[in-house]
């Protein structure tokens, strides 16, 4: 089969791979139809090449037509049309039965203290093949494809994978109250839909913050009050405080994570870690804080006292500087990690019909074969060319 496999920073290619096969009775083969590019595929293109190998397969968003199953799986058919969440989880164990998918301990990758194994990710979550490919071996067949309807196109339910539970979340987890407001502090894939949900779900003040003009013109276009960070740099605090009475936003949504904006040593230290061999570069990244912590201390700093601040952009660092004394002061409350795919998807689902009020028809900016792939994470890096979602279709 073709599959976008990783061969360096900024090195991804389209090679001939094996076919992936049953290994497990509870496996099932996936014939991919879309599959779309993530912000946190970024990390992997620039930051996190210390853990990986030449030739992982990318990519964590796929949907599918199911091709073949394992001897005991019971819950889809040859030709059922399946969306594949990107955590791992086997939904009986305990954490899963808490709604904690993302924690699985099935799947939990032991050896590196971690989580649940992660699709097309690196050797930190289980160093699985990734769905970015024609097909893509899914285990947990009877419980962890998401079964949705032939005929709507796939952009209906493609976003079932990441965007839409992973925003569902950070909204969750931001804790807005009723008619409250949230201040969004990256609109890109994730931050976006999470601008979009929170307007759903009653916020009555949704402020998002970026510096990509495209992005910034979008998320207003939905009746976000955008904020351009190279006009304001470091007054966007005060800019949010005269928005809201003098006391920031009831809660934050951090959608940027490691690589943000405006922190040009902790950027060098990065590319340091990800050119030094895989074993120093390991320990490195492992061992020290190389995370850019603009955005999170920008989301500290406009939250009211007392709000919540919710962090679903990625960090890599093992001891990234916080400003413990402000957070203790300010009484602020704080939510973050990994989606757990699974907990959300019955809130979403009755959202993605005709009438379509989260957007998701329409939310890919671009739509490409997968032998585009390389070229598309070169545009998406440098965020040209309009590019805010990307799906490739093999």
């Amino acid at each position: 089969m073709r599959a976008l496999t990783w061969h360096g920073r900024r090195d991804v290619r389209v090679d001939t791979v094996p076919d992936p096969r049953i290994v497990d009775p509870t496996d099932i083969i996936v014939r991919i139809t879309s599959s779309g590019i993530c912000g946190s595929d970024l990390h992997l293109y620039e930051v996190l090449g210390p853990f990986l190998d030449p030739g992982d397969i990318l990519g964590h968003e796929p949907m599918g037509i199911v091709e073949e199953v394992g001897s005991r799986v019971t819950a889809v058919s040859a030709g059922d049309r399946v969306v594949v969440p990107f955590n791992i989880s086997c939904g009986t164990c305990w954490m899963c039965g808490r709604g904690l998918h993302s924690q699985c301990e099935t799947s939990q990758v032991t050896e590196q203290g971690m989580g649940a194994s992660l699709f097309g990710f690196t050797k930190l979550y289980g160093q699985v093949p990734g769905g970015q490919a024609e097909l893509l071996r899914v285990p947990f067949g009877n419980t962890l494809p998401i079964k949705v309807e032939h005929g709507p196109p796939d952009q209906r339910y493609l976003y079932l994978s990441d965007v839409l539970p992973t925003a569902w979340q950070s909204v969750s987890y931001a804790d807005i109250p009723q008619g409250g407001s949230v201040t969004v502090i990256g609109l890109g894939p994730i931050g976006e839909m999470a601008a979009r949900i929170a307007l759903h779900r009653g916020a009555s003040q949704v402020i998002g913050v970026d510096l990509v003009p495209e992005r910034l013109a979008r998320a207003a276009a939905r009746g976000v009050q955008t904020l351009d960070l190279r006009e304001y740099e470091d007054g966007v605090g005060d800019e949010i405080r005269s928005r809201t009475a003098g006391r920031g936003t009831d809660s934050v949504i951090e959608a940027v994570g490691m690589e943000a904006h405006g922190a040009p040593l902790t950027r060098t230290a990065q590319r340091v870690a990800g050119l030094l061999p895989d074993a120093l570069g390991e320990k490195v990244m492992s061992r020290a804080g190389v995370d850019s912590m603009v955005a999170f201390n920008t989301a500290v700093d406009v939250v009211r006292r007392g709000g919540t601040v919710s962090i679903i952009g990625v960090y890599g660092g093992a001891v990234d500087p916080v400003p413990m004394l402000t957070m203790f002061d300010k009484q602020i409350q704080l939510r973050m990690g990994q989606a757990n795919v699974k907990r959300w998807v019955d809130d979403i689902l009755p959202l993605l019909d005709d009438e379509d009020v989260l957007g998701v028809e329409d939310f890919a900016t671009h739509t490409l074969p997968l032998e585009d792939g390389p070229a598309a994470y070169a545009t998406f890096q440098a965020k040209d060319d309009g590019m805010i979602k990307t799906v490739l279709t093999p």
